[in-house]
């Protein structure tokens, strides 16, 4: 298969309003305060009834219950304020920092945290300095983090997004016939996650790329498929062009490889007119990751053999 299933994920741009944001924290704050106290004075008025006579593992496990309620609300803000920071720095590409805030919840049965660790992982593993015994070990082992994420979560859109990438990252270490082999099961992930979340622009680029990939699928690889399944995985490119157009109506210029997709899956269809209108959206995208630097390159190559 020329190239990997899937390229490298950009940034995601989160659309975060600060105003509104830093309302909601003190709005927060107002609550947790407010049921501190209340429980404060829950607490003390547990303790004068102990001084009244009931009974002393009544009271310990009132106020022991109490505590819990105290720790619960404190997970809870700690739990979205983790994830909100994690968001940000993923939105910055700031991924060693992101993997380092993660990490320490590997041990969650938290859904949310074991997604976002997925892709924390893998995109570490995708840093051009990141040697390949260690890319090869975050690779799997960014599966694994995915593959618990859905154990705890299968009605989670990224959850599914994320365990079709990773699985995606397993059969670019072990080989065509596992890329092929799984191929399938991605499939299935992929579109799980667009039926959870229509609005998901990502979910639809990664299986346009899916159908690019097996459009595209080389005759020798083509004969690996026929020996794993009776019926081998195909697609075409006008189906490519449908997800790829979605994610373009769903959320225009949100990712410069979805344009350079769209130009080269015109360019397989020999409409010229259509390649050159995308592949010089995908030139003039600005460049801020080293991903739309690349898609910038391959789109001025590209445009140069349409003259």
């Amino acid at each position: 298969m020329s190239g990997k299933f899937f390229s490298r994920m950009g940034s995601t741009l989160l659309k975060m309003n600060s105003a509104a944001k830093r309302t909601g924290m003190r709005g927060t704050s107002r609550l947790y305060w407010t049921t501190i106290r209340r429980i404060a004075d829950s607490l003390n008025n547990g303790r004068a009834a102990l001084l009244l006579g009931l009974p002393v593992l009544s009271a310990l496990s009132y106020e022991a219950g109490c505590r819990f309620h105290v720790s619960a609300l404190v997970c809870a803000l700690e739990k979205d304020e983790i994830l909100e920071q994690a968001d940000y720095l993923y939105s910055c590409a700031e991924t060693e920092k992101l993997y380092e805030l993660l990490v320490k919840y590997k041990d969650s049965d938290e859904a949310e945290f074991l997604w976002r660790l997925a892709r924390a992982s893998r995109e570490l593993s995708l840093l051009p300095d990141t040697d390949p015994q260690r890319k090869t070990q975050l690779t799997f082992e960014a599966f694994e983090f995915a593959k618990k994420a859905l154990e705890r979560d299968d009605a989670n859109f990224a959850v599914h997004k994320w365990y079709a990438i990773c699985l995606s990252d397993i059969g670019d270490c072990q080989g065509v016939k596992a890329k092929i082999g799984n191929s399938f099961l991605i499939r299935e992930h992929l579109e799980k996650a667009i039926q959870l979340n229509p609005k998901d622009a990502t979910s639809m680029h990664i299986l346009g790329y899916w159908c690019f990939a097996f459009a595209e699928l080389p005759w020798y690889q083509r004969k690996v498929a026929a020996v794993i399944f009776a019926t081998p995985p195909t697609s075409t490119f006008e189906e490519a062009l449908e997800f790829f157009l979605k994610a373009e109506e769903v959320d225009p210029n949100f990712y410069s490889k979805n344009l350079l997709m769209l130009g080269k899956t015109y360019m397989a269809m020999k409409d010229g007119q259509n390649a050159l209108l995308w592949l010089t959206k995908a030139k003039e995208y600005p460049a801020h990751t080293l991903e739309d630097k690349q898609v910038l390159k391959e789109a001025e190559e590209l445009l140069k053999k349409l003259g």
